[in-house]
């Protein structure tokens, strides 16, 4: 549905002018209290991000600087672990404990490590001294078999490392403190997961591409994102194996399906003790290792890396773990034992004949470094563990951002509620009281009503805002002077809400009948469209009802059309001027707080378009489906609500107006406090008549924003997004801006503004337990839709829908849904009704319900509301005449008194 459609006044797209959508809701109405699973991961998601994120910080950056350790120690210190490769042989390990002992260093080996690589250093652990509870460790020349100078930032990787396995905590502790935030980062990835989840998964560029053109919020939720998505698999692999070091119970389990039962933990072994009392360290002479290692060699001629485990007593072998040339990754070794005595081996366990567990659980190392991978894999784990700090902190300014609007739009909403509270309070307004009476259809008159009436109250001056239907026109007498916000319905009419009213003033005296308002002095702004035949038709139908009376008007009827700000500035400005009421003037026309666009605006994905009516005579209707571009917290919006969305022109008109006004679209122009190009510019605002003969910078400058269109919901909060049904408008040069934007030119992917606009007069409000009466055709079914499927989940049966449309073969909207809630006992009376259909035996709407009276009548009796959407003239003015037929004026007045007729007509 278009802006004029729905009421003769919308709020002005330009977000720094705009009326925000910030009314109060309707008496007794609350938003939807139940949260969805989407609205439950979200706040786990962001409280776990902003709780454990500045430690998973520190987690990351740690872990980042251990999966390139040695690299880095390596720059710090140059030829110590590798030096220049010689043209002699390396030193064997039984040549390096010799020149070990040549030296004079008799203390007793642990591990010896090496490598087959040239120029790479030995590394050999000791024995730990009196008093110590781990032995040194030292590198050796590869040529010389001499100790290398001591490895500078060793001690810091060492406290690197237990900062990021314990936190510096004790051991126990630590790992346990470690595992819970591994469980915090495994649900930050799955959650993200899941509030990002598109509507097409297998469309690889909604996941994994950037939106440059994005700004703001939406360009931080898109960041935040993506980077994510790039990031997850990184994220649920450390996490995962972290998990596996840091709870017993988890290693246990995964080690019992593996078959590798893990031995029971045993306290460390107290070093022997001296005569003295001190630790005392094992000594005597090195064993002799040249037969072991011959016999090592001739088994594992390709070998790259070993590691070779001395024992602690003399009849204990040599063990000795390797890892091969074609070895997959760093902990696929093999496993020899070796009996130092006769160079015999004891056992040769190859990694390749190891069961399928055994060699799934050495990849968890592997996996958590990166190393498995190679050098790429570990440049991911880098990234992955440096994006933290780019989580947490866009993270942070998500939300920090969302506080803002919800503290924004609190304040405005506060605003008008305070005045909707001083709209009912059902006392006559005393004589220091200024009442501003509005009528409204859709709610933008009752917003502009309520914001004029909170700057009132802001410059000391006495208001009160009350609706037209709560007033009969001798309540007007007793005010000195009215202050009148007047809607248009339909072709001129006035909305539901005032047609009682109407019709008082138009039986009542005037005339011969006096002047009952004589003493009344008014000001009225009307509203409305001039795509209509009947602009304002409404506002000056009141204002001389009004006249008729004997009110006089404080100064002439002020139009506005579709939202002109020029004209609403004048609205405020001729207040201002009254007698009495100059110290408005020092207020701004909206109230402070509700004109922060982002509170109004919010920024949604356009994910998918659907045709409904292939082939169909009329013009082609579209399933609009969007989601939330920001991944906080969704709205909460209520069967029948509307949005406002902001159109663009299409890429073709732009150019084609560039063509002709011989301008180049990429020149840099600035708008407001932005920057972009003139096409970007003139994409969004009505196109300049030609010919321009100024700059580009004067042709933006004196831009009007285009306005926003309105559509009904057809969708629920709980549905996980908002759908919309949207047919295409054709005119003369080709398709409605609106409408073309929406159905055929925005890109899938794109990102589009608009606001949720309550539309109290269509709510689902005080229907629970009563029948309803959806009544429609067309586009209207996207406003019943949303209605019915609120009542399919609230388990409310008594359900009656009377569609109609063109061609059942090839106009049978939503089919398959409705279909289904017939089928479940959701939707008893069903009625589809097709004008172009031969077989049909009612052509319209209105014919079905007329034919329908006396069951019509039946669900009356029985309190049933009644819900019309669809086009004005034809369908809802039909029923209309049904309904004053069947009911009388007095009967049908009553029927919407009483919130049973709730209309949202175009």
């Amino acid at each position: 549905m278009t802006a004029p459609a729905r009421e003769a006044l919308q709020p002005v797209p330009n977000p720094e002018t705009s009326l925000p959508s910030v009314s109060a809701p309707a008496r007794g109405s609350r938003w939807l209290a139940l949260p969805a699973w989407r609205q439950v991961f979200f706040q786990l998601h962001w409280f776990v991000g902003i709780t454990a994120g500045t430690v998973l910080i520190v987690i990351g950056m740690t872990g980042a600087l251990l999966a390139f350790r040695e690299e880095l120690l390596d720059l710090v210190n140059p030829g110590v672990r590798h030096v220049a490769p010689q043209t002699t042989p390396a030193l064997t390990p039984p040549q390096l404990l010799e020149a070990l002992a040549r030296r004079g260093n008799d203390r007793r080996v642990n591990v010896l490590t090496v490598e087959s690589e040239p120029g790479t250093a030995a590394r050999i652990g000791f024995a730990a001294r009196n008093g110590e509870r781990r032995g040194d460790a030292a590198y050796l020349h590869p040529y010389t078999g001499a100790e290398q100078p001591a490895l500078k930032g060793h001690d810091a990787f060492e406290w690197i490392e237990s900062l990021h396995r314990w936190l510096l905590l004790p051991r126990e502790p630590g790992r346990v403190a470690t595992g819970v935030l591994a469980l915090c980062l495994l649900g930050l990835a799955l959650s993200g997961l899941y509030l990002r989840w598109p509507r097409h998964p297998l469309r690889w560029r909604t996941w994994l591409a950037f939106d440059t053109q994005l700004k703001g919020r939406p360009f931080l939720w898109n960041l935040h994102a993506v980077a994510g998505t790039w990031a997850l698999v990184v994220y649920v692999a450390l996490t995962a194996t972290g998990l596996y070091w840091s709870f017993d119970a988890i290693r246990d389990t995964v080690d019992g399906w593996a078959g590798q039962q893990r031995p029971p933990r045993q306290a460390m072994a107290t070093p022997a003790r001296s005569s003295e009392g001190g630790a005392r360290a094992p000594s005597g002479p090195a064993p002799d290792l040249a037969p072991a290692w011959r016999s090592f060699s001739q088994q594992a001629p390709g070998w790259r890396l070993a590691v070779l485990r001395f024992p602690q007593r003399a009849d204990q072998p040599l063990q000795i773990q390797w890892l091969g040339q074609d070895a997959p990754h760093e902990r696929a070794r093999h496993r020899m034992l070796i009996d130092l005595r006769t160079g015999n081996i004891t056992t040769d366990d190859r990694y390749g004949q190891r069961s399928l567990g055994a060699r799934a659980l050495s990849t968890i190392y592997p996996l958590h470094m990166g190393t498995y991978f190679g050098l790429p894999g570990r440049m991911a784990v880098t990234a992955a563990s440096l994006a933290l700090p780019l989580f947490a902190i866009t993270g942070w300014m998500l939300y920090l951002g969302r506080r803002r609007q919800r503290r924004a739009a609190d304040a405005a909403r506060h605003t008008a509620e305070s005045g909707q509270a001083a709209a009912h309070q059902g006392t006559p307004a005393g004589t220091g009281t200024l009442l501003v009476a509005y009528a409204s259809q859709a709610g933008t008159a009752e917003r502009i009503a309520l914001q004029t009436a909170s700057a009132l109250q802001q410059a000391g001056l006495p208001s009160q805002a009350r609706a037209l239907q709560d007033l009969a026109p001798e309540d007007l007498g007793s005010h000195a002077r009215l202050l009148i916000v007047a809607s248009s319905f339909g072709e001129g009419e006035p909305p539901d809400g005032a047609r009682r009213f109407m019709r008082s003033l138009q039986q009542g005296p005037g005339g011969q009948g006096g002047a009952p308002l004589a003493r009344m002095r008014y000001a009225l702004l009307a509203l409305g469209d001039r795509h209509y035949t009947h602009f304002c038709g409404f506002g000056h139908a009141l204002d001389a009802e009004l006249r008729r009376w004997g009110a006089q008007p404080l100064f002439p009827l002020i139009e506005v059309d579709d939202g002109d700000p020029g004209a609403l500035g004048r609205w405020h400005e001729a207040l201002a001027a009254l007698e009495g009421l100059e110290k408005l003037a020092t207020v701004p026309a909206a109230p402070p707080g509700t004109e922060a666009p982002a509170a109004a605006l919010q920024p949604w994905r356009l994910e998918h378009r659907e045709l409904l009516n292939p082939g169909s005579l009329g013009g082609p209707l579209l399933e609009i489906t969007l989601r939330p571009a920001d991944a906080g917290e969704g709205p909460h919006w209520q069967p029948g609500a509307l949005v406002d969305i902001l159109p663009r022109h299409s890429t073709d008109t732009v150019a084609a107006w560039l063509e002709a006004a011989g301008l180049d679209g990429r020149t840099p122009v600035r708008r407001g406090a932005a920057r972009e190009t003139l096409a970007e510019a003139l994409a969004s605002s009505v196109l300049p008549s030609l010919p321009v003969e100024s700059s580009p910078q004067v042709c933006v400058d004196g831009l009007v924003p285009l306005a926003p269109r309105t559509y009904s919901v057809a969708s629920l909060p709980e549905d996980g997004a908002l759908q919309l049904l949207v047919r295409q408008e054709r005119h003369a040069r080709g398709l409605g801006i609106a409408s073309g934007w929406l159905t055929a030119h925005a890109p899938l992917g794109s990102v589009q503004s608009l606001r949720f606009v309550e539309n109290p007069r269509f709510s689902a409000e005080g229907t629970g337990g009563r029948p309803c009466l959806f009544i429609g055709n067309g586009s209207g079914l996207a406003g019943l839709r949303s209605h019915l499927r609120a009542r399919v989940r609230s388990g409310q049966r008594r359900n009656w829908l009377l569609f109609g449309e063109r061609q059942q073969a090839v106009d049978s909207l939503c089919a398959e849904e409705i279909a289904s809630w017939q089928s479940q006992g959701y939707l008893p009376r069903l009625q589809r009704v097709f004008s172009r259909d031969a077989d049909s035996p009612h052509r319209y709407v209105q014919e079905a319900l007329r034919a329908a009276l006396p069951e019509l009548q039946e669900w009356l009796n029985e309190g049933a509301v009644l819900f019309v959407c669809g086009s004005a003239e034809g369908m809802a003015a039909g029923v209309d005449r049904v309904l004053l037929d069947m009911l009388g004026d007095e009967g049908t007045e009553k029927l919407i008194a009483e919130g049973r007729y709730r209309r949202d007509v175009y």
